[in-house]
C-alpha cells in the first residue's frame, strides 16, 4: 500500500513537471511570437521613413536588414519550439495516463480492502 501512494506521488509529480513545460514552451512560442511582430512593425515604419521597400537596394536602410535578420530568426525559433511543444504535449498526455492507471489501482484495491473488511 505505501510503495503504491509513492508511486502515485511520483506519477502526479512528473505529470505536474511535463505541465510545466508545456506552459513554458507555450509561453516562449507566443513571446518569439510578439516579438517578431514587433520587428515587423518597426521594419515597415524604416522602410517608411526611408522611402525604399526593397531590401536589395543600396540605400536600404541598415536597421530595417538587421531587423528582418532577427525578426527571421525569432519565426525559426518559434518553428523549432513548436515542434518541441508538439512532443511535450504527447509526453504530458502519456503522463497522465500514467497517473490515472496507477490511481485507478489504487481505487479498485481500495475497494476490495473494504470489501474484505466487510466479511
Amino acid at each position: 500500500m505505501k510503495s503504491r501512494d509513492t508511486l502515485i506521488r511520483l506519477k502526479r509529480f512528473q505529470a505536474d513537471e511535463k505541465r510545466r513545460q508545456v506552459v513554458q514552451i507555450e509561453t516562449m512560442v507566443s513571446e518569439f511570437e510578439r516579438m517578431a511582430a514587433e520587428l515587423d512593425r518597426e521594419i515597415k515604419a524604416e522602410e517608411a521613413k526611408a522611402g525604399i521597400t526593397d531590401p536589395s537596394h543600396f540605400a536600404y536602410p541598415t536597421y530595417a536588414r538587421a531587423a528582418t535578420a532577427r525578426r527571421d530568426n525569432l519565426r525559426g525559433s518559434a518553428d523549432d519550439l513548436k515542434i518541441k511543444l508538439e512532443d511535450a504535449r504527447s509526453a504530458l498526455t502519456e503522463a497522465l495516463d500514467d497517473l490515472k492507471m496507477v490511481e485507478v489501482l489504487e481505487d479498485r484495491e481500495k475497494a476490495n480492502e473494504r470489501i474484505l473488511a466487510a466479511q
